[in-house]
């Protein structure tokens, strides 16, 4: 769904705004999220197929919290062209990916610890929309 909203093809909005130095080429993106959101698969079956327990519980509802708020990002900083307000929804979406990973810890270590990178690619995914914030 975050796709549909990924209007980044030639002549698009996108491709109109001041970058960072370090936003890297288009092509880049797409294999990226693709193994993140692999990634993301396989903790969240790890979490789903876990101990029923509080932690399980809060765990579940956070990762679906932190996955709508990466949709939202989408739809904010590309349909709406908000690019603001989408970086008010990455520093959301990075606490609520820490919460997802510190209520998964408990009961499945492995879970918070493959969520890793896609942490780091958010906070790099943030950097680069705040420097779109200031360069526009």
């Amino acid at each position: 769904m975050g796709a549909i909203a990924t209007d980044a093809g030639p002549g698009s909005w996108y491709d109109g705004l001041a970058k960072a130095s370090w936003n890297p080429p288009a092509w880049v993106f797409a294999p990226v999220w693709t193994a993140l959101y692999i990634s993301l698969g396989i903790a969240l079956w790890i979490i789903w197929k876990g101990s029923a327990s509080h932690n399980r519980s809060r765990a579940l509802q956070l990762f679906f919290l932190q996955l709508g708020l990466n949709l939202a990002w989408s739809w904010l900083f590309f349909s709406l062209q908000m690019p603001l307000l989408a970086l008010i929804d990455l520093v959301l979406l990075l606490a609520a990916i820490v919460a997802t990973q510190r209520a998964a810890w408990w009961d499945t270590p492995s879970a918070s610890v493959i969520m890793l990178p896609y942490l780091a690619w958010c906070a790099f995914a943030l950097s680069l929309n705040a420097a779109v914030v200031v360069l526009n």
